[in-house]
């Protein structure tokens, strides 16, 4: 695998420093359709099997009081709590589009969830092509009510539909967004495709984004330049936004080229006049990027301290890649970068720290693009060996 670095650290020597494993080593003998608990005290973690028999969990989310909100891409929001699934899902997004990577995606919680029941979903509906909206909510006792639209009108198609939901440290409501399959979206600022929006919990547009009173342009952009982000997070101490994203597959460029990227107020990330390693004046290139590709399909930092290795690591699923990626990181720094779990599993896609210090994964081998194992598809969580 080609991991392209813009940083002078040498991984050895981080991997070193690192307490719960040497770069590489593998994590047990979990096979892709076992169950229960997998791992070994070399790894220093092991592997939980936590729910069974979905179809195709896109993302999760924990509330303040423990319960685990996660999304279906057929359109079902369920909820985890005390140690069961309820049987019943809180909601069916019944207008979801149900195409191959659309669907019902991106979930998030209001940062003030515990005291007004806000969440908010991204989902792909058809209207004249696909497009994706974005949807607050209110949670009740029987079930979403109060539905308010956000956004909507993205461009998506069947690939390329995004959608990552996330608020930042200030506050805002940042939504990723794909090019829709039309490569020439990403640099044109007329359209919302190919790019990071910035929004007011409402959905009004913030006075301070880079783009707000310029003629012509759509004043929700943050950044652009994107061919389909599916992760983001912001680092923890620094507040910086670290997002993945998919590089071509072939129709739209040589295969490989996926990313991860320090998203800034404004900046344009290239695609698709620059992907790879590529460099251009006025463009970012990758912090990392990966040729063969490894699909990321998500990002979270974990700041727990059970798994006390991983603090303050970037982690990521990869779907092609069939792993958990693992990068460690010193602001904008690279240490060191691992796949975890390779091969064990199919299909990695949402990875999300839980209240309990665990760090909960998804597989996405019901997608049409992976082979499930009997009891597919999972949540599944790493927990440190006792």
């Amino acid at each position: 695998m080609k991991r392209v670095l813009r940083t002078h650290a040498r991984a050895a020597l981080a991997c070193a420093l690192l307490s719960l494993a040497a770069c590489g080593a593998p994590t047990g003998p979990a096979s892709k359709g076992g169950a229960g608990t997998a791992g070994d005290a070399a790894s220093g973690f092991r592997v939980e099997t936590v729910i069974t028999g979905l179809e195709v969990p896109w993302s999760i989310v924990f509330a303040p009081d423990g319960r685990m909100f996660f999304t279906e891409r057929p359109g079902r929001v369920r909820v985890y709590e005390g140690g069961r699934l309820r049987p019943e899902p809180l909601a069916v997004i019944e207008d979801v589009e149900r195409g191959s990577e659309s669907g019902l995606m991106g979930l998030t919680l209001h940062p003030d969830f515990a005291d007004n029941r806000l969440l908010y979903l991204a989902y792909a509906y058809s209207e004249g092509g696909v497009r994706v909206r974005v949807v607050r909510f209110r949670e009740t006792e029987a079930g979403l009510a109060d539905r308010q639209l956000i956004i909507e009108g993205i461009p998506a198609a069947r690939f390329h539909a995004g959608t990552r939901l996330r608020f930042g440290p200030d506050g805002k409501l940042y939504v990723t967004t794909g090019d829709a399959a039309e490569r020439e979206l990403g640099q044109r600022l007329d359209t919302l495709a190919g790019k990071t929006l910035r929004l007011n919990d409402d959905g009004t547009v913030p006075g301070d984004n880079p783009f707000v009173g310029r003629e012509g342009l759509r004043p929700e952009i943050w950044s652009y330049g994107h061919r389909n982000s599916q992760g983001l997070d912001f680092q923890p101490g620094s507040g910086l936004m670290f997002q993945t994203e998919h590089g071509p597959s072939g129709f739209d460029g040589p295969g490989g080229g996926d990313e991860v990227n320090v998203v800034e107020r404004g900046r344009n990330y290239g695609w698709a006049a620059i992907h790879h390693a590529e460099a251009r004046a006025g463009m970012e290139s990758p912090l990392l990027e990966y040729t063969p590709a490894c699909a990321p399909a998500s990002g979270a930092f974990y700041r727990g301290s059970a798994l006390s290795g991983f603090k303050g690591n970037f982690f990521f699923g990869c779907l092609r890649g069939e792993g958990l990626q693992r990068v460690a990181l010193e602001g904008r720094r690279v240490l060191s970068d691992e796949r975890l779990l390779e091969g064990r599993y199919g299909r990695i896609r949402e990875v999300a720290e839980g209240p309990d210090g665990a760090l909960y994964f998804s597989t996405s081998n019901r997608d049409g693009r992976g082979s499930p194992a009997p009891d597919d598809d999972r949540i599944l969580r790493l927990v440190p060996v006792r």
